[in-house]
């Protein structure tokens, strides 16, 4: 992929001094994981990517703690305490600036973690013809006014009426000078309205849906996307064929003249699924949970082992959406023991049959599994999230 061009300089503000409440649990929710990392972080790294310099981050008094655990690592970032207002909050953001002295800044709320590139470089280039820029959507639903008693009172016009998302950016003196004159007056709204009511001009630039405010709890189950709606496990094990064993696949016992040998029944084709289980849902793998060197575990049906992986998964709010199972063998012959086998996978996580495919291949004489030396296992499991899970 090229390189984009450098953006014009500019410095950013990230307004985190807020409490949160309506996400609920003591953590306000700036501070709370999000797309596996901290809320703050997303918009912090976005913006150091696009080139902010210097970035100051407006945290609350008693607030130390949480933010630089959220940003550690990442250098260049300085924490304001926070005012009694947001507007106090900013301008407190704004003083901190004054010996740089930036051009350009960016105000940000860090409750919008997904900041694309492509909508900074709009309000910066924005800022050539006027004073402030603020990235806007249209409103596509229709309006109501409604009345003290809650009854419709009349229509508004939709076509002249834009949501407003934030980074606003704005030329650096002329928002300074706007909260300095601002400074105790009533709540504006945001800095916008504080630049307008000093008689600068605010361009409106095309927003994007992707800079969704994080308010409710039910908000971080985001992003529910392909990147964490659906995950993807994969499971491989090898066991070796020996006289004296039992042969167990699937949770089956199948007749053969060899069994596999191992320190639980060495069900091969049950450990595959649980690693892939256990992957899928980021919790290591079979021996982590179920160590071959503790004795506890000697001669254990595989069984338990996927129960447990299954437990693992539904706790962190996903659920077995289907198992794929590909067992690499020259003998014993599958077929015969199919369907007993798909049935008791199914049993065991808790899916109907059709959800669970068990195919059987060879290697065509070659390799262990060609020799009748072992066996091989492959699975793959998609789960799909349902809930946050019990994870706090």
């Amino acid at each position: 992929m090229a390189a984009q061009p450098p953006l014009p300089p500019f410095s950013a503000i990230v307004v985190a001094a807020g409490k949160g409440l309506r996400v609920g649990g003591d953590t306000p929710k700036q501070f709370r994981e999000w797309g596996g990392k901290p809320l703050i972080r997303h918009s912090v790294e976005a913006l150091q990517a696009a080139g902010a310099g210097p970035l100051v981050v407006v945290i609350a008094a008693d607030a130390q703690n949480h933010a630089k655990a959220a940003l550690a690592g990442i250098t260049g970032v300085h924490f304001v305490t926070g005012g009694a207002t947001r507007q106090d909050s900013v301008r407190n953001g704004l003083e901190a600036l004054a010996t740089a002295a930036p051009r350009a800044v960016l105000i940000h709320d860090a409750a919008r973690p997904d900041l694309p590139r492509t909508v900074i470089a709009r309000l910066l280039a924005a800022l050539d013809a006027h004073p402030g820029a603020i990235p806007v959507l249209p409103v596509v639903d229709s309006l109501a006014v409604a009345s003290e008693d809650g009854l419709m009172a009349g229509k508004a016009t939709r076509e002249t009426l834009r949501r407003v998302q934030t980074p606003q950016a704005f030329r650096y003196a002329d928002i300074l000078a706007a909260h300095r004159a601002w400074a105790g007056l009533t709540d504006a709204g945001d800095d916008a309205q504080v630049l307008a009511a000093s008689s600068g001009s605010v361009a409106l630039v095309d927003g994007d849906e992707r800079l969704k405010k994080i308010t409710f709890a039910e908000d971080f189950v985001e992003p529910m996307t392909a990147a964490s709606a659906f995950r993807i496990g994969q499971g491989y094990d090898v066991h070796r064929l020996e006289a004296g064993e039992e042969l167990w696949l699937c949770g089956v016992q199948i007749p053969h003249d060899k069994g596999l040998s191992g320190h639980s029944d060495a069900d091969v084709a049950l450990h595959a699924i649980t690693d892939a289980v256990l992957g899928a849902v980021g919790e290591g793998d079979i021996g982590t949970h179920f160590p071959p060197s503790d004795p506890q575990w000697r001669g254990a049906r595989s069984g338990r082992f996927l129960e447990h992986a299954v437990t693992l998964a539904r706790a962190a709010g996903y659920a077995i959406a289907n198992v794929d199972l590909t067992l690499i063998c020259e003998a014993p012959k599958i077929g015969p023991h199919r369907p007993a086998m798909r049935a008791e996978v199914a049993r065991l996580i808790g899916l109907s049959e059709n959800a669970v495919s068990i195919k059987a291949t060879t290697t065509e004489g070659l390799g262990f599994t060609g020799r009748g030396e072992g066996i091989a296992a492959q699975a793959i499991v998609l789960v799909n999230l349902t809930s946050q899970g019990s994870t706090p």
